[in-house]
């Protein structure tokens, strides 16, 4: 039996790998020209396919949606330069969901070498040895990466749930609360669990106006 081998991508809580590359908007060094801010580093398998096609359309339109919640997109393939520029003048032409002129401004990182794609875990042989798949790093402004994201070469990405990802750390974060199952902003957040049977009692007994308890280990805080 053939040996596949694995390249160990980095988990949750480590430290962005750091690279520098060319790309669609010049030369980067990653995480450095970012610090402060968050992003989202997505590979697609390739320029010129067509479900990537339709997510760098829906990328390019919500950008100054995750500028708003200081977020920068970007991009990788294992493509040449040329191809990348070519491949986004393209789309500039297409029209789909009410999408058109979609100019992608992002960086589109070169990476004919693979040298980024294997720092992050984006080839996987049991999928395709010469494509990245479909993955998505989000990463703080500290340069940590929080959350990890992997969609097959068939699937394209839900670009509402990579939103709502962003809006949800930020809130944690913010409030040093967590986020329950399809939360949205707006919705009650969940505060920390009691850390103590005296935090619990008091919590159960007396929670406070804005805070509401369905048990003592799971306690809501009313967002209105």
């Amino acid at each position: 039996m053939e040996e596949i081998k694995v390249t160990r991508m980095p988990l949750i809580g480590d430290p962005a790998p750091s690279f520098k590359a060319k790309t669609t908007q010049g030369e980067i060094n990653f995480p450095a020209d970012y610090k402060g801010k968050w992003v989202i580093l997505f590979s697609h398998p390739a320029d010129f396919t067509p479900v990537c096609t339709t997510e760098f359309m829906t990328f390019a339109s919500m950008e100054q949606e995750f500028k708003a919640l200081n977020t920068e997109l970007v991009g990788l393939s294992v493509d040449s330069l040329y191809a990348h520029i070519a491949w986004l003048r393209k789309i500039q032409e297409l029209e789909w969901k009410g999408m058109k002129n979609v100019e992608v401004k992002f960086p589109v990182i070169e990476d004919i070498t693979m040298e980024v794609a294997n720092k992050y875990g984006m080839i996987q042989p049991g999928q395709s040895n010469t494509q990245a798949v479909r993955a998505v790093f989000i990463i703080d402004p500290k340069g940590i990466i929080r959350t990890i994201l992997y969609y097959p070469l068939s699937t394209g990405r839900n670009f509402d749930e990579i939103k709502r990802i962003i809006q949800a750390l930020q809130k944690a974060d913010q409030d040093n609360v967590a986020t329950p199952a399809d939360w949205r902003p707006g919705d009650d957040v969940i505060v920390p669990t009691a850390g103590s049977c005296g935090v619990a009692k008091e919590r159960m007994e007396n929670p406070g106006d804005d805070v509401y308890c369905l048990d003592w280990f799971l306690c809501f805080k009313r967002e209105n």
